[in-house]
C-alpha cells in the first residue's frame, strides 16, 4: 500500500525537476534554446514565402494556359457542329460556370443547346427504388423500341430520358414527338421528379453531352459503397443510352485524372470502344475539347481524351455531313428539298420537275 510519505517524496521530485529546468532555461541554456527556436521560425517563414511564390507562379501559369485554350477554341471550334442540336445531361450538381462554359463552346462550334437536364438524386436514391421501378413500367409504353424485358430499371429510365430529349416528330423534325414530350413530362413531374429542366424543351436534340457532377449526400451522410456502386451503374446507363439513341454522345468528367464515372466507362467492356469520353470539363481546355470530341463521336470515331496513358490530348479535325431535317410525308416518301431543307414546289410552280430531288436537304 502506498503511504503518505511516498506522495510527499514524489511531489518534492517534481518541484525539484521544475526548478532545475527553470534554472537551466534562464541561465546557461537560455541563449542556445532561444537561438534554436529563432532559427526554426526563420526557416519556417522562408519555406512559407517560397511556397507562396511557387503557388502564385503556378496560378499564373494556369491562367496563361486557360487563356491560350480559350483563344485556341476561337480558332478550332467554328463550323465543328454546324446546325447540330445538343442536349446537356447533368449528373448531380454541376457548377453553373461549367454549364455556361460548355454552352458557350458548343455555341461557338455552331451547335444549339436544345435542353439542359439535371438528373436529380431521386434517380439513384435507394429508398425510391420501388417508385422508380413503377415509373419505368409506365415510361416504356412511350418508347418506340422498348429495351429487353430483363434490361432493368436503370436502362429503362435512361432510354426514356434520352428518347425524350431526341425524339423528333417525323412530319415536323424541328419539334418533339408527342411520345417524347410525354416522356419528359413524366420524368419531371411531381415532388419526386427524377429530372429537372433549365428551360422548356421544344426541339429534339441530335447529340447528347453527359456531364459528371458532384453527388449530393442525403442529410450530409456518406453513402455506402453499395449505394455508390448502384449510382455509378445508373449513371453509366444514361451515358450508354445517350450513345445508342443519339447521333453521337460524350461523357465529360469533372477531374483531370478522369476518375470516378469516366474511369468506370473506360473500364466497361461494352462502353470503352463505343462511348467518347473527356477527362475534365471543369477547365476551359476541357470545355474546348468537348465539342471537338462530340464531332468525332458523330463521325463514328469514338475515343478517350485527356492526359495520361492511353488518352489523346486533342481530338482530330473531322468534317461532318450537313444535318438533314427533311419532314416525312404521311403515307409516302420524304418530300424533296432544296437549299436550307425547304420542300421544293412541284412542276409548274417554279420548282424542279416532278421526280427531281431538287437538291440535298
Amino acid at each position: 500500500m502506498i503511504d503518505f510519505r511516498y506522495h510527499i517524496v514524489s511531489l518534492i521530485s517534481v518541484f525539484l525537476a521544475l526548478a532545475v529546468g527553470i534554472a537551466l532555461g534562464a541561465g546557461p541554456l537560455k541563449e542556445t534554446i532561444g537561438d534554436t527556436l529563432t532559427g526554426q521560425v526563420e526557416v519556417l517563414r522562408t519555406e512559407k514565402e517560397d511556397l507562396r511564390a511557387q503557388l502564385d507562379a503556378t496560378g499564373g501559369d494556369l491562367a496563361a494556359v486557360e487563356a491560350y485554350a480559350a483563344a485556341s477554341g476561337d480558332r478550332l471550334l467554328p463550323g465543328t457542329l454546324t446546325d447540330r442540336r445538343v442536349a446537356l445531361v447533368l449528373l448531380d450538381e454541376v457548377p453553373a460556370a461549367e454549364v455556361e462554359g460548355l454552352t458557350d463552346r458548343l455555341t461557338r462550334a455552331g451547335a444549339t443547346v436544345s435542353a439542359t437536364a439535371t438528373v436529380n438524386d431521386t434517380w439513384t436514391d435507394p429508398s425510391l427504388a420501388t417508385y422508380r421501378r413503377t415509373l419505368a413500367g409506365t415510361l416504356v409504353s412511350y418508347l418506340a423500341a422498348p429495351p429487353a424485358a430483363d434490361a432493368g430499371t436503370d436502362v429503362e429510365l435512361a432510354e426514356a430520358l434520352v428518347s425524350g430529349l431526341t425524339g423528333a416528330d417525323s412530319t415536323s423534325p424541328d419539334t418533339l414527338s408527342e411520345n417524347a414530350a410525354s416522356l419528359l413530362d413524366v420524368l419531371a413531374e411531381g415532388d419526386r421528379a427524377l429530372v429537372s429542366f433549365a428551360q422548356d424543351v421544344t426541339r429534339p436534340a441530335d447529340a447528347v453531352v453527359v456531364v459528371v457532377g458532384t453527388a449530393r449526400a442525403a442529410s450530409g451522410a456518406t453513402p455506402s459503397p453499395d449505394a455508390v456502386a448502384a449510382a455509378t451503374q445508373a449513371h453509366l446507363a444514361v451515358a450508354s443510352a445517350a450513345q445508342r439513341l443519339s447521333e453521337g454522345a460524350v461523357l465529360a468528367g469533372n477531374t483531370r485524372s478522369g476518375d470516378s464515372l469516366v474511369a468506370a466507362a473506360r473500364a466497361d467492356g461494352d462502353l470503352t470502344g463505343a462511348l467518347t469520353t473527356v477527362a475534365d470539363a471543369t477547365t476551359v481546355a476541357g470545355q474546348v475539347v468537348v465539342p471537338l470530341a462530340l464531332a468525332t463521336s458523330i463521325a463514328g470515331q469514338p475515343a478517350h481524351y485527356g492526359y495520361g496513358d492511353g488518352l489523346t490530348p486533342l481530338p482530330p479535325a473531322v468534317q461532318l455531313t450537313p444535318v438533314d431535317r427533311t419532314p416525312a410525308v404521311p403515307g409516302g416518301d420524304a418530300a424533296p428539298t432544296g437549299e436550307g431543307g425547304e420542300p421544293t414546289a412541284p412542276e409548274g410552280e417554279g420548282g424542279a420537275p416532278a421526280g427531281d430531288d431538287g437538291g440535298a436537304g
